[in-house]
């Protein structure tokens, strides 16, 4: 069995750890490398009500199902298939639909809390953080929520002060201390990339 290399990209809210990650995948065939993202694994609340979904926390660790997450990252380590959970940000709930994922040499892991867990910590090979401004990742994550989420502007700001900007100050700006690499300006940054790009083709070459 070919071994899996997993790369973690961590950083706030709007840092651009997305942008890094698909540049990155974008550079090799799809069967070689594939992203998991942690936001897939939100914990399903059938239970509430709308209302009361839109009031809960996602910016802390146990709005995640991190154990569902490392046991999907070890199956696809052991060469097996696993399906994905799938998340509407929207409804601010799973819609109970699933995606099929299929082995990798090369899983790039991206999320704000994946080096908050010790366990799904130790099943990266390479941790990387992307240090982006507080002004630019509020401003980015506007524009994301408003036009892709269909979020309203005061719902935004509000859940920004609220949980977004003390969950960050607690639990991801202090897990920047477990990264391998830490990247200004995320996939606008296009030496730190390459260096990127060249390291997993040196794994892919293996």
């Amino acid at each position: 069995m070919q071994q899996t290399t997993i790369i973690g990209i961590a950083g706030g809210t709007g840092s651009g750890k997305t942008t890094l990650a698909k540049k990155l995948k974008t550079a090799f065939s799809d069967e070689d490398v594939i992203i998991l993202c942690h936001d897939y694994y939100y914990r399903a609340h059938d239970e509430l009500s709308y209302e009361e979904r839109t009031r809960l926390d996602y910016d802390h660790p146990d709005a995640f199902e991190t154990t569902l997450l490392i046991d999907h990252l070890k199956k696809l380590r052991q060469g097996k298939t696993i399906y994905r959970p799938v998340y509407s940000f929207s409804d601010y709930n799973r819609t109970g639909d699933v995606v099929e994922v299929k082995p990798a040499r090369v899983i790039i892991l991206e999320g704000i809390m994946i080096f908050e867990d010790r366990a799904l910590r130790e099943l990266m090979d390479m941790k990387v953080f992307v240090d982006t401004d507080a002004d630019v990742r509020i401003l980015r994550r506007l524009v994301r929520d408003v036009k892709e989420r269909g979020r309203s502007l005061d719902s935004v700001v509000r859940q920004y002060l609220e949980t977004v900007k003390p969950m960050h100050e607690q639990f991801v700006e202090p897990s920047k201390k477990y990264a391998d690499i830490i990247i200004p300006r995320g996939g606008h940054n296009q030496v730190a990339l390459n260096m990127l790009i060249n390291r997993v083709r040196s794994l892919l070459d293996e």
